[in-house]
């Protein structure tokens, strides 16, 4: 049984195509990573399998039930973060937290007490005095405090700063490895690159590929950096060239033979030739469809 399955999941509004053709299988206990640009359709995937809105085609099944049929005790076993929550702005953080703990019917006090200090929430202020970030911290408690099987996270770490943002994916880290499947939507490549173990790219509501983050760094592409650079870079599979002073990077796609060949006709005193970052490798191929 898969956390996540789906098989030609589409959704139209109207004439305009949200999402196309989904494919996805996440197995239990992934950390998996839907990456895309604002409006590539991750919102409208992640809605789609919940049962907040209706699909055009396709079927879709969260822990082997069905999303339309079973959406109820889908939603019992899930912890949902949307992308922007929405709260009662007079009331106060413990009191939201404590209700959505009584939504489900459980006591959730002892793991909320932990999240709020983990992530240093003041539960006496109410919603309307809060930052963006700490409006978030709100919707991550509310998701994770009753420890559900699989967390379905919509653009989880926006407005967290950093320091945040590590002790977020801790706790993410710690409840995967006790068991739990986390699908997480971002936008921001080098989170997927970092802590997911698998990830599907999509674009324009279509699936551009779906493999382990090991297997989509395999792309055969190189940053390469020139220092003490002359005159300026041609080289055939060079792209995104960029120059600061005399330094000059690229990103490579060839074989290593031509680099060679055409870099012994140039005039540099240093080079250094490693691996991408993360963003670089995801953003090789959006780069590749387009082409």
């Amino acid at each position: 049984m898969y956390a996540v399955k789906t098989e030609g999941l589409t959704k139209y509004y109207g004439d305009v195509c949200g999402i196309k053709n989904i494919d996805l299988c996440v197995e239990q206990g992934d950390f998996f990573g839907f990456i895309g640009p604002n409006g590539a359709g991750k919102s409208t995937t992640i809605r789609t399998l919940l049962g907040f809105i209706s699909q055009t085609a396709g079927k879709a099944e969260i822990l082997g039930m069905d999303t339309l049929s079973q959406r109820t005790e889908i939603l019992k076993n899930v912890g949902y973060l949307p992308s922007e929550a929405s709260f009662y702005n007079g009331m106060r953080v413990r009191d939201i937290i404590k209700l959505s703990a009584s939504l489900r019917k459980l006591d959730c006090e002892k793991e909320a007490k932990i999240l709020c200090k983990r992530l240093e929430l003041d539960t006496d202020k109410k919603v309307n005095e809060l930052s963006l970030g700490n409006r978030k911290k709100v919707g991550i408690v509310c998701a994770l405090q009753h420890k559900p099987s699989l967390y379905i996270l919509d653009e989880a770490t926006s407005g967290l700063d950093p320091l945040m943002q590590r002790e977020f994916f801790d706790i993410l880290g710690e409840r995967n490895r006790d068991g739990a499947t986390v699908f997480l939507s971002s936008h921001v490549l080098s989170e997927i690159g970092r802590y997911c173990k698998t990830a599907a790219i999509i674009r324009n509501g279509e699936i551009l590929v779906c493999k382990s983050v090991s297997e989509l760094s395999h792309t055969g592409v190189k940053r390469v950096t020139l220092r003490g650079v002359i005159g300026e870079i041609a080289i055939d599979g060079a792209r995104d060239i960029r120059y600061e002073g005399d330094t000059a990077g690229f990103l490579y796609s060839g074989s290593a033979e031509s680099l060679v060949k055409r870099l012994t006709t140039l005039k540099f005193d240093d080079i250094s030739i490693t691996d991408p970052e993360p963003d670089e490798i995801f953003l090789h191929y959006y780069a590749r469809e387009d082409e």
